[in-house]
Order: C-alpha cells, then structure tokens, then sequence
C-alpha cells in the first residue's frame, strides 16, 4: 500500500462529520400560535403550512423538533427565538439536544 493511500486514510479517520443538534420547541400556556408560526417560518425558514403543522405538533404533543443543525447554528437559533420571545413578553421555551 502507498503512503499516499495510508495517509488520506488516516486523513478520514481524523475528519469526521460535526454532530447534528435538535432544536425543540417547547409547548406553554401563554405564548401565541401566531408567535410561533412567525419564528418558524423567519428564523427556521419553514414555509407557512411547514410551520403551522409544526406549531400544532408543539401545541398538541407538547414539543416538536423544528430543526437539525450543528452545535453552534442550534445554539444560536435557540438563542435568538428566547430574546425573541422575551421581547414580547412569552415565556417560550426551546432547548436543543444531540441528534
């Protein structure tokens, strides 16, 4: 076997794919269903009738994935919905999790 060879295998062995993150979002008594739907659809990019089906599988199970991303995109989405959802008074919960 070449170096050459030996050496792109050692190189996949040391690369590997960075682990995915779920966001979920979290069902609560006070945030709006049009809240939600807004989020999805500008921070999720979620089409409308993505993120109405979406918003009512958080609704009626309590939470819902709403996207799989790398640690640091997940961290910042999740982020941005909570500052979001302070902003105007909702106590919306999203938390992400190691796919």
């Amino acid at each position: 076997m070449s170096t050459e060879i030996k050496e792109k295998q050692n190189l996949k062995e040391i690369l590997k794919e960075p682990s995915l993150y779920n966001v979920i979002i979290h069902n609560d008594d006070y945030t709006t269903q049009e809240f939600v739907i807004e989020i999805l659809v500008e921070i999720f990019h979620k089409s409308f009738s993505d993120a109405e089906s979406l918003m009512l599988e958080v609704h009626n199970s309590g939470a819902a994935v709403v996207g799989s991303y790398s640690y640091d995109i997940a961290l910042t989405k999740a982020n941005h919905v909570t500052r979001l959802a302070r902003s105007q008074g909702f106590p919306l919960k999203v938390t992400i999790e190691e796919v």
